[in-house]
């Protein structure tokens, strides 16, 4: 292989990033380690512009400064010292959540250079990110490149895409990574503005099918137990569409909703991991598993004590390094997904390390429905409106029955507990759910799993089957 991109690893400019990632696709485990030494050399150089760094790094040798040698960081200290934090003046919290409280402006950049999003608040608080050009170009590359085509015979004859209608179909009225990503491309290639197209998963199920139906894509994105629902309406005779190809990301896919997902549509699937702080983590290869996109960001598997776990064994928790984003650098940053890290090489050949991960594993609610069949509430849509609309994050939504729902509210949720009922009546009826009893709770403490982490919305153990109107 050519020395040319390992030797340097220089922060490429924009145009030059499809290369630096075509070249290392196929690098060998050596020269992984290489670029990534390099490029994490150069973001903490970068990293002493910004004044939550400044302190850490100033006067250190960075070239044997060992990773493991700084401090975890999480959200809750990102947010609070968020200006600090970026190795550019002139953007501010307050001007970042103005720009992201406009639906209009996702897609748009929010300043030359700079691309916010904000986080849903998965992990029990939302969160700003600000990517510059060269990450978003590196993004582009990498999800462009190595995302493995099921259908490569139609890949080959149409390396563009521009036969295929591709649906997304996600939270889109907010300025998350996966709209603004869709929309920013559909803005900066407008050819493929019509085989483009974005749809709300909090809208009605019926509607939802109908616009699916009338769009007929031929690839669709979206979350796991979105597209398991989808494929539910596939098997009841509702959604006439099939598309060819399923993406699959943003939760745990279980091999029991691929099997449901595949069955149904008759189609590929390929699953992704993502985050807001490093959109393509990884990528699944023809044997069905995640790669790492190591020479881009390092990952770390760690106890609850952020100490590394060996390899093959389920983390606590995991610490993100991003290599690519010197405007807000993110490092040994804890994203709270439990992942496992290591095994034997892939038979794939590819060098890039392989994760299994097992965070985000809300649950979906199936409940009685008007018409006396069961009605399925998606986690992340039910998040959604809590979060969105009554601005609320410390919560945990048990299903207690067929009709029953009961919403605990941490200490720090706001005193909204009206408004929560009757926006979760309103979105299940919406739905098709028969009239819902919602009661709620304010504790001290929400419930923490055996992992330590909060699972925010919880099904009951009635099968869907015992639902009646």
């Amino acid at each position: 292989m050519s020395p040319g991109p390992f030797a340097a690893a220089e922060r490429p400019v924009p145009g030059a990033a499809l290369f630096e990632v075509l070249s290392a696709t196929r690098a060998s485990a050596s020269e992984i380690a290489d670029l990534q030494r390099r490029r994490l050399l150069r973001l903490l150089q970068a990293a002493q512009a910004a004044p939550l760094y400044h302190r850490l790094l100033y006067g250190r040798e960075l070239s044997s400064l060992p990773l493991q040698a700084l401090p975890v960081m999480g959200k809750a200290l990102l947010m609070a010292h968020f200006v600090d934090s970026l190795t550019q003046r002139g953007i501010t919290l307050e001007g970042l959540r103005e720009f992201c409280a406009d639906a209009s402006l996702i897609g748009q950049p929010h300043r030359v250079g700079c691309w916010a999003w904000e986080s849903s608040g998965s992990t029990g608080q939302p969160g700003l990110f600000v990517h510059d050009e060269t990450a978003m170009a590196v993004y582009d590359a990498l999800e462009a490149t190595r995302r493995h085509a099921p259908r490569p015979w139609a890949r080959f004859f149409d390396p563009l895409g521009l036969s295929e209608r591709c649906a997304f179909v996600g939270a889109i009225g907010g300025h998350f990574a996966s709209v603004v990503s869709v929309q920013r491309l559909r803005a900066q290639q407008p050819w493929l503005g019509r085989n483009w197209r974005c749809f709300s998963i909090l809208q009605p199920t019926p509607a939802l099918v109908a616009e699916l139906d009338d769009f007929a894509p031929t690839v669709l994105a979206t979350y796991p137990t979105a597209a398991v629902m989808l494929a539910g309406e596939a098997q009841r005779g509702r959604l006439q569409c099939r598309p060819r190809e399923v993406w699959t990301g943003g939760e745990t896919l279980s091999p029991a909703m691929r099997a449901r997902i595949t069955q149904a549509f008759g189609a590929e699937l390929r699953n992704s991991y993502g985050a807001s702080e490093f959109l393509p983590i990884a990528w699944e290869c023809a044997h069905g598993r995640l790669h790492v996109n190591a020479d881009w960001v390092i990952l770390e598997a760690v106890d609850a004590q952020h100490r590394p776990v060996p390899a093959g064994r389920l983390s606590h928790t995991t610490l993100l390094t991003n290599l690519a984003n010197h405007l807000q650098p993110l490092i040994r940053f804890d994203i709270g997904d439990r992942i496992v890290l290591g095994g034997e090489r892939c038979p794939c050949g590819s060098a890039l390390p392989v994760v299994q991960v097992q965070g985000r594993c809300d649950d979906m609610l199936e409940v009685a429905g008007r018409d006396g069949a069961p009605v399925t509430l998606l986690p992340l849509a039910l998040s959604t409106v809590l979060e969105d609309e009554a601005g609320v994050f410390d919560f945990q939504l048990r299903q207690t029955g067929s009709r029953d729902l009961l919403l605990l509210l941490g200490p720090s949720a706001p005193d909204t507990a009206t408004r929560c009922r009757e926006l979760l009546a309103g979105f299940a009826a919406a739905q098709g759910a028969a009239e819902l009893r919602i009661t709620t709770r304010r504790v001290d403490r929400l419930p923490l799993g055996r992992s330590g982490k909060l699972k925010r919305i919880v099904a009951s153990a009635e099968p869907a089957v015992a639902f009646r109107a």
